[in-house]
């Protein structure tokens, strides 16, 4: 079912979580295996739509997405946009599409009405220095800590506890676009995996496992002052030895292939 975006801005609030670095494929085999049970109960169909990510590491991909160019379908063709930025001879607008006169989704929710709320994670998103603080800046609110980063093994408990502290303190019919990049799957993510002492596909698979227990929590949050728009995807993959690369920002198949959901939870959800 095709998502009407444009028909939900001042009645429901988004959340956009990026699950940085998670690959397809770790993504589709845990919920086949009935490893995240959160993310079969919301996912339509009970699945993950296989993507490709506009970028191979976390800067690039997320200034796409705020630009409105989230992952696309990984059939050929043009793919209509859930939201856009007003721009001459764009092919992938449609009525459905939530078009923003902004150089950025972000500002564009704000000058909508929304509060805008960004929780950080990996570095890109760490306010610590000049870059950092780049993409949380298109925010109006925005929060990192160190236990909100990768090296935290409680990251995404932390992450989503200040999700409900920022929500809280909103008035109940401010409306408001939350973004949360989701750090716990970077690496290192052995301190997942029992006994690990380096990083691999079963780390990777554990910490996602790991993120789909504090999702209920999340989307709980979310809910409680109106319908929501979600957004859950990956910026990137990662390999882990896969054609002799590993990690990121390199152009293979782990890292360009990600995966993709969207879905509206009702108010009052879980």
């Amino acid at each position: 079912m095709t998502l009407r975006a444009a028909a939900l801005l001042s009645t429901h609030d988004v959340l956009f979580v990026t699950l940085d670095t998670l690959r397809f494929d770790v993504a589709a085999s845990a919920l086949e295996a009935g490893r995240t049970p959160s993310l079969a109960r919301v996912l339509p169909n009970g699945r993950w739509e296989e993507r490709h990510s506009p970028a191979t590491f976390t800067y690039a991909a997320h200034h796409a997405f705020f630009a409105g160019f989230l992952p696309t379908p990984v059939a050929p063709g043009k793919h209509p946009r859930l939201f856009s930025v007003r721009f001459e001879g764009s092919e992938t607008t449609t009525s459905n599409t939530l078009v923003f006169d902004a150089p950025d989704i972000v500002t564009g929710f704000a000058q909508a009405g929304y509060h805008t709320l960004c929780v950080g994670g990996v570095g890109f998103f760490n306010l610590q220095n000049p870059l950092g603080r780049v993409l949380p800046g298109l925010f109006a609110e925005r929060h990192w800590r160190p236990e909100l980063g990768v090296t935290s093994p409680s990251s995404t408990e932390h992450q989503v506890a200040q999700v409900e502290v920022s929500l809280a303190a909103l008035p109940a019919e401010r409306r408001c676009f939350t973004f949360l990049n989701v750090s716990a799957l970077h690496q290192p993510n052995r301190h997942y995996l029992p006994g690990a002492t380096v990083d691999t596909l079963e780390s990777h698979e554990a910490a996602l496992v790991y993120v789909d227990t504090q999702l209920p929590r999340l989307f709980r949050a979310v809910t409680r002052r109106a319908p929501c728009l979600v957004i859950l995807c990956s910026d990137h993959g990662t390999a882990y030895g896969d054609g002799g690369y590993v990690g990121h920002r390199v152009a293979h198949p782990t890292v360009f292939t990600v995966p993709y959901s969207e879905f509206v939870l009702p108010q009052g959800w879980g």
